[in-house]
């Protein structure tokens, strides 16, 4: 059978699979499989070959940062920093137009720093900030708009999971690809912000309560030794993780795992890990560690099955022959995102478009640490659109309130959505604000 022909087949079968409602990683591995078997038209040589793929692919060292960042990840939420840095956030912007959206995005990029998560995000500030603006009339669907919005975050600015899983796809090294997500980071916190204080002055009915500041109400000034206080647990993680990834003390494997003893610490020192907190922590790990390597040994797979056919190699070559134009590819590529974005995780995202990319760019003499940033940021424009929408969904769920709606979660995400874009189109049009910090 041609093989150009069952790789084209194999990608529209996926597409068609995963919108029947089929889970993306049991669809890539019996896609690979079948696949190879008609490509080299032997059961046996499929088995053995699909076999040396999930070997190989689970085997690698740079995996070992995943388990250990997931679990440090939950056991922060569980310390309680999320609540600390939000009560610290508030004190500072409480008293601005839309301040309580303002400290909402500025606790979720601090909590972002050492958590990695967009689902650990929302989760925690859906419990902590929504109730508090709402408590002082902000808009509902402001309210749950502004913590999807942040919660993205967490797969931007390091250390992300996201950009381990790039790394390994696209054999980069993983404290480049942290280092170069943290200006598309700082810049997508700052679009927010400004984003919230536009519409705070332009359609403060969305906002709520006329986009004013929180009353006084008689709260008092936080103390200075009260705010280091709750700052403390934070700046240690990201001078442990972050300072020891950059200058080169600790891999970033080393690093996840220095970060999730620290956080265990700590936890214990605010008294919020007992035994049965701890039990829960390491189940919950453990089912998104399990999550993500079935995927990554699904789309590795997928890749070798990908590289059999030939596709990759045709789709770069066709893509030179088009004669397509920088921004054209880049268009290109992006509608591909916000297309899979509707059905599908942001890990599947990257784990099935950037392979078929890559060599395209290789070819063209593009960065691929920068490619890996907007791929990031492309598919986590995801988890705000319906129908999929993760982070929406989270929020929902998370709430259990009947008067928030989901639909009130998507039309609150819609304008936060919109600003990624603007940014994403930024860092294309820009690539030294993601690589330049590189040096």
């Amino acid at each position: 059978m041609d093989p150009l022909v069952v790789g084209i087949a194999s990608v529209v079968l996926i597409v068609i699979l995963i919108y029947c409602g089929s889970y993306v990683a049991i669809t890539l591995s019996i896609v690979s499989f079948v696949g190879v078997w008609l490509l080299r038209g032997d059961v046996t040589i499929a088995t053995r070959m699909m076999t040396l793929a999930v070997n190989d692919s689970i085997k690698s060292y740079d995996f070992a940062s995943i388990p250990t960042f997931v679990l440090m990840g939950f056991i922060v939420g569980k310390a309680g920093i999320g609540t600390d840095i939000y009560a610290v956030a508030h004190q500072l912007f409480r008293r601005l137009r839309g301040g309580l959206g303002i400290a909402t995005v500025a606790a979720n990029a601090a909590f972002a720093a050492v958590t990695g998560s967009s689902i650990a995000s929302a989760s925690v500030f859906t419990r902590v900030s929504v109730p508090e603006m709402i408590r002082y009339d902000y808009g509902k669907r402001f309210a749950v708009g502004v913590v999807a919005g942040s919660s993205v975050l967490g797969m931007l600015i390091p250390p992300s999971v996201m950009l381990i899983i790039y790394a390994f796809v696209a054999e980069q090294s993983v404290g480049d690809m942290f280092l170069a997500g943290v200006v598309p980071g700082l810049l997508l916190s700052a679009a927010f912000i400004v984003e919230i204080l536009a519409m705070s002055y332009f359609v403060p009915g969305f906002v709520g309560r006329d986009a004013l500041a929180a009353p006084e109400d008689g709260q008092t000034t936080m103390p200075l030794g009260e705010i280091a206080g709750k700052l403390a647990p934070l700046t240690l993680l990201i001078l442990i993780v972050l300072g020891g990834i950059y200058t080169g003390v600790v891999t970033a494997s080393e690093a996840g795992a220095a970060g999730a003893f620290v956080a265990f610490l700590i936890a214990l020192l605010k008294r919020r890990m007992t035994f049965q907190t701890f039990k829960e922590v390491l189940v919950d790990t453990g089912h998104v560690t399990a999550a993500i390597m079935f995927l990554i040994m699904a789309a590795t797979m997928y890749s070798r099955m990908l590289g059999i056919a030939g596709l990759p190699s045709q789709f770069s070559d066709w893509l030179a022959h088009a004669d397509l134009s920088f921004a054209a590819m880049m268009t290109l590529y992006v509608v591909l995102l916000l297309f899979l974005g509707t059905i599908i995780d942001t890990s599947s995202i990257i784990l099935i478009c950037a392979p078929l990319f890559l060599k395209a760019m290789e070819s063209s003499g593009e960065s691929l640490v920068w490619f890996g940033i907007v791929t990031v940021v492309g598919a986590e424009i995801g988890l705000l659109t319906p129908p999929f929408g993760i982070s929406c969904f989270v929020i929902k769920q998370t709430l259990e309130r009947s008067d928030i709606s989901l639909n009130d979660v998507f039309i609150g995400a819609a304008p936060f959505a919109l600003i990624m874009l603007f940014v994403l189109i930024a860092l294309i049009a820009y690539p030294e604000l993601s690589i330049a910090i590189l040096g």
